[in-house]
């Protein structure tokens, strides 16, 4: 069965940055659309970034357009998110995801990683 285990997370003051990292346990990583969503305390959870098997495209929620950059490499099964010139309003829980590329929702959920970012 698939796993996600993401990392990277902690404290950071505005303005600063911070990268993720997310590994996937399968043996057909490149199977797999890649996803970043977080969720805020009181908050849903939304989009963030994505990348497709290939890495050939990639999409950000308009928040984190010109900040977050992600990324992965097939050889090592794992989907990074660089994320910098952070804000208050990026603190939250980041979960990785994974879709599989023949369906059309994220199926594969990390636990989670907390991101705080102090003002």
């Amino acid at each position: 069965q698939v796993q996600l285990v993401e990392s990277g997370g902690g404290l950071v003051q505005t303005g600063g940055s911070l990268r993720l990292s997310c590994v996937h346990s399968g043996r057909l990583f490149s199977n797999y659309d890649m996803g970043w969503f977080r969720q805020a305390p009181g908050k849903e959870r939304e989009f963030v970034a994505s990348i497709t098997r290939s890495g050939e495209y990639t999409y950000y929620s308009d928040s984190v357009k010109g900040r977050f950059t992600i990324s992965r490499d097939n050889a090592k099964n794992a989907v990074g998110l660089q994320m910098n010139n952070l804000k208050p309003e990026d603190t939250a829980v980041y979960y990785c995801a994974a879709r599989r590329w023949d369906t059309n929702e994220f199926l594969y959920w990390g636990r989670g990683t907390q991101v705080t970012v102090s003002s």
